[in-house]
């Protein structure tokens, strides 16, 4: 008998109880429940199986056929679906399954169910009624025009030679139509309202007084060029009868305002915010009202809120704020008869205006301050943690005085702020009261990258409060989906630090870091960290709506920018441009959706076009900056490492056309991938010859171990000149003391590269060593983030010469050999429809563990030491299956960096007797053994498994 069935948990066979059983986390595209102002025309569904008790087991069941029902109205599910009826269809399939029914427009409503049938046949009762409603999906859905203050002066430059834009209020009044005497007050003549918008900037809307919606930074950052996006609100509950106002708050955001490379600046002068914005509001007796940005609107600059700029903070004046006898601007009856008229601007048809595809920027946690120290007459607070976000303050203050903020990721010895890693960004904030008392404020238009904020200005009579500061951590509204937890104390603030590196850094764009005058979407930093977040974070979403700004700024010459937005001009370069490859691939395995390679497919093809333009002979020689910031580099600029720069390009070469290989296969390109299948071959077998003597020695560059990471990660080689580089990689780490000697694109590779060869004892030993250079190095210095540099500030020198960032997410990278391979959780087919449970142990950890929210439900694998060997527990969710690699040893600690080049590696032996659920596994169970591991395959369930 073999352990699948053996292991299955007992079946339910009485129809009664399974027609309880309902699918459940109905959702639509990446991972979106019941959205409004969706993106996807043609949308896929997605739902897990649940988790039923029976006979004291979990019974996880797995699906065989499934329907799905689609409306217009809930009220016509299931029986009466007129949108589409899939019929049974039989398939295992629970998601990113394509909707076939009938063509959705804009604005459409959809309700939709689902059930399935179970191995033994039976069908489940239909899901709750889910939904979802379409936004505007075209230009030509918009009445509305793009509106902003109408200028009668030229705007003021800064000190850099940039405009700066004073934040607009802008408003106007309008009427319902009266409800008639069969209806009651208080707006039920309304059947639904809904407010589309947007901005060349950032806005905050507002209706009879009330916030709509509760993001930050609206409507995100696109390539405005080419695309910007929108947003859709139900705002059916903030109308009122009779007379009702509708506000808008307007800044320049990532658009309009300071940012990206000083080189660059001067082409915003031309630029000005703006706002398009149309509320339609439909009634009960089918009638339809349009309430639209147009040139009856009003505007001022006269508003507290006078300046506001993502590099440089804002500046807040409460004398400035509007209110008219007690009527706020964004109320109705508010006279607002000295306040300006509007300049209106058509939408241009090349600019895309299309719903939002990923979730919004949100307020997401507060951090309260831990400590407070004076410091040369100003107040520093410290959060105990490097954060994003901007601060909420509660400040006791006279009248007329500003208060000043300050922010910084760290603090001099004195206890100073320091600021000189922020470059030209001032990270400023300003609030000056008009009266006695205390102040709560929180800026609206700006972010800031700190861990302590310094506050001046406050009445000096009142003794300083940790009260008086709290971060307000703000990043893209995704849920955390994997959690990592060890014995290791330093280990577990690592990953801590890794969570916080990608909250800083996945504001509305992934950015290379939150703090300095950059903040901009590297591909390179997106590159080596897309795997981990994937764990992380249900960053599905997120990484498809990047992908597509990434297509948008494609080069004509097949060019992928190593910025996007693009930022920076006509720069593309090995190992930064070839996320447009890697990244699609990475989401698809990590997720099972297909879309992301079909909708990036010619982008990742016509980039391979442009890496064949720049080869000779068949090495590429494409510009690169190499392995970024590598430590002890010798050569000219200190921060590109010493790996030959014709080895990393035509490495990543070889990698995107192997993916792209892949995805031609997962897309069923036939022809396609026979031509990346000889294309692939043919740059192996130049690549081999080229770099590489007979001896598996590197002939080209120095001995760096990147160039050796690179040729072994990426497949490069032959089996057997693999062998021969071992002993040659295995010399770059003893020549190095045991230590890395990797930058931004080595550094990902080092311990799946270590594991590859069979050596994970030194992969674990680099992970736990505590000096410098290492990833447990900053943890000792006291970093709550992952650093741009290795050594980016150290307890007895300080900071950095070159004063790097310290939310930096790159070297987070191990994260995903952390997930993979310590607690063990890795997907063997695309999505985790197949699971592997393949932790490898170590004598630096008695215990780890880590969860993971798949697209299927949640799986875990948990590991402890115990006297007699070891206990490993694993849940696998519903319509899935396992293969769980039960370990047998543990990898031991090297005592002496002689040992890196020993022919095996150094463990110690567990046990052969293995319990799984209490009985013992026999070998006819197996599905593969060897001295390291016995190997089963499982059904859905949960299982101990004892090694003795």
């Amino acid at each position: 008998m073999s352990l699948i069935f053996l292991l299955s948990a007992c079946t339910i066979t009485n129809n009664t109880e399974f027609e309880g059983q309902v699918p459940i986390a109905l959702k639509v595209g990446e991972g979106f429940i019941n959205p409004i102002g969706y993106y996807e025309q043609n949308p896929r569904f997605s739902w897990q199986l649940p988790t039923t008790i029976h006979n004291n087991n979990d019974n996880l069941l797995g699906q065989t056929k499934y329907q799905i029902v689609a409306a217009s109205q809930p009220d016509l599910l299931p029986s009466q679906a007129d949108l589409w009826d899939s019929g049974v269809v039989t398939s295992a399939q629970s998601t990113f399954v394509d909707y076939q029914g009938k063509t959705l427009g804009s604005r459409q409503q959809v309700y939709w169910q689902v059930r399935y049938w179970d191995e033994q046949g039976e069908v489940s009762s239909w899901s709750d009624v889910a939904h979802f409603e379409l936004g505007l999906l075209s230009n030509k859905d918009w009445s509305a025009k793009w509106i902003e203050i109408k200028q009668t002066a030229p705007v003021k430059l800064s000190n850099y030679g940039t405009p700066i834009h004073i934040p607009q209020h802008l408003r106007t009044e309008f009427e319902l139509k009266t409800a008639n005497s069969s209806t009651s007050a208080n707006n039920t003549n309304i059947k639904k309202a809904r407010l589309y918008i947007t901005a060349k900037g950032v806005f905050e809307a507002f209706i009879n007084g009330q916030r709509i919606g509760d993001d930050i930074l609206t409507p995100g950052y696109t390539p405005y060029k080419k695309r910007i996006e929108t947003l859709t609100y139900d705002v059916t509950a903030q109308l009122q009868d009779g007379k009702n106002a509708f506000g808008i708050q307007l800044a320049e955001g990532w658009y309009a305002g300071r940012f990206g490379p000083k080189r660059h600046w001067h082409k915003k002068l031309n630029l000005s915010p703006k706002v398009l914005a149309q509320l339609e509001i439909e009634y009960n007796d089918g009638s339809k009202q349009i309430v639209a940005t147009d040139n009856s609107w009003q505007a001022t600059q006269n508003g507290p809120i006078r300046t506001s700029g993502l590099y440089d903070g804002e500046r807040y004046d409460a004398h400035y704020e509007l209110f008219d006898q007690n009527v706020s601007w964004h109320q109705a009856g508010y006279n607002a008869s000295n306040w300006s008229n509007v300049t209106i601007s058509a939408l241009e048809p090349q600019v895309l205006l299309q719903p939002k595809r990923h979730y919004t920027s949100k307020n997401k946690q507060l951090l309260p301050a831990l400590a407070i120290k004076q410091v040369g007459g100003k107040t520093v607070f410290d959060l105990g943690q490097n954060m994003v976000g901007v601060p909420k303050i509660r400040v006791p203050m006279k009248k007329g005085q500003t208060l000043n903020l300050r922010f910084g990721e760290g603090v001099n010895p004195d206890g100073s702020l320091f600021t000189k890693n922020l470059g030209s960004a001032k990270q400023l904030d300003f609030y000056t009261a008009k009266t006695d008392g205390v102040i709560e404020w929180q800026p609206q238009f700006t972010f800031h990258g700190f861990r302590y904020v310094e506050l001046s200005g406050f009445d000096s009579t009142v003794e300083p409060e940790r009260s008086w500061v709290t971060g307000v951590v703000q990043y893209t509204d995704f849920d955390i989906n994997g959690k990592f937890n060890t014995s290791h104390p330093e280990l577990n603030q690592f990953q801590s630090n890794i969570e916080w590196g990608l909250k800083g850094n996945f504001l509305d764009i992934p950015t290379d870091c939150p703090q300095r005058a950059e903040r901009l979407g590297w591909t390179g930093d997106a590159l080596a960290f897309a795997n981990t977040s994937l764990f992380i974070a249900d960053s599905h979403a997120f990484w498809s709506a990047w992908l597509q700004s990434i297509r948008e700024e494609q080069f004509d010459d097949n060019s992928i920018p190593v910025v996007v937005p693009n930022e920076v001009g006509e720069i593309a370069q090995a190992g930064w441009s070839d996320a447009a490859v890697t990244i699609p691939w990475d989401v698809y395995w990590r997720t099972g959706d297909k879309k992301i390679l079909a909708e990036n497919y010619q982008m990742m093809t016509r980039w391979i076009q442009y890496h064949q333009t720049q080869l000779k002979d068949g090495i590429s020689e494409m510009w690169t900056v190499g392995d970024w910031l590598q430590p002890y580099s010798k050569r000219e600029d200190s921060r590109r490492g010493e790996t030959d720069n014709s080895l990393i390009s035509t490495a990543f070469y070889a990698r995107s056309v192997e993916l792209t290989l892949n995805s031609a296969k997962v897309l069923s390109k036939i022809d396609d991938a026979k031509k990346y299948s000889k294309l692939l071959a043919e740059i192996k077998a130049k690549f081999q010859q080229h770099f590489f003597a007979d001896n598996g020695r590197l002939q080209v560059g120095e001995q760096a171990q990147t160039a050796y990471l690179l040729a072994i990660g990426f497949d490069l080689l032959d089996a057997e000149m693999t062998q021969k580089a071992v002993p040659h990689l295995l010399a770059t780490f003893e020549a190095a003391n045991g230590h890395l000697r990797t930058g931004f694109l080595g550094t990902p590779l080092i311990a799946p590269v270590l594991d590859k060869i069979d050596r994970a004892d030194i992969a674990f030993d680099l992970v736990f060593k505590q000096s410098y250079p290492s990833w447990l190095f900053s943890v000792t210095q006291g970093a709550t983030t992952v650093w741009e540099r290795w050594d980016g500030y150290t307890h007895d020198k300080g900071y950095a010469k070159k004063a790097g960032s310290l939310n930096h997410y790159a070297y987070g990278a191990i994260g995903q050999w952390l997930y993979d391979r310590v607690a063990g959780i890795s997907p063997l087919s695309a999505g985790y429809k197949t699971i592997s449970i393949a932790p490898l142990i170590s004598t630096h950890l008695t215990s780890a563990e880590g969860e993971y929210k798949s697209p299927y439900g949640e799986i875990k694998s948990k590991w402890q030491k115990t006297d007699s060997g070891l206990i490993l527990e694993v849940i696998i969710p519903a319509n899935t299956t396992a293969r769980i690699q039960i370990p047998l040893i543990e990898h031991t600690s090297l005592a002496k960096k002689s040992l890196l080049n020993q022919k095996e590696n150094t463990a110690t032996l567990f046990g052969q007797k293995v319990l799984v659920n209490g009985e013992i596994l026999n070998d006819e169970d197996l599905v593969g053994q060897d001295k390291k591991s016995k190997t089963i395959t499982v059904d859905a369930g949960s299982y101990i498994i004892e090694v003795k």
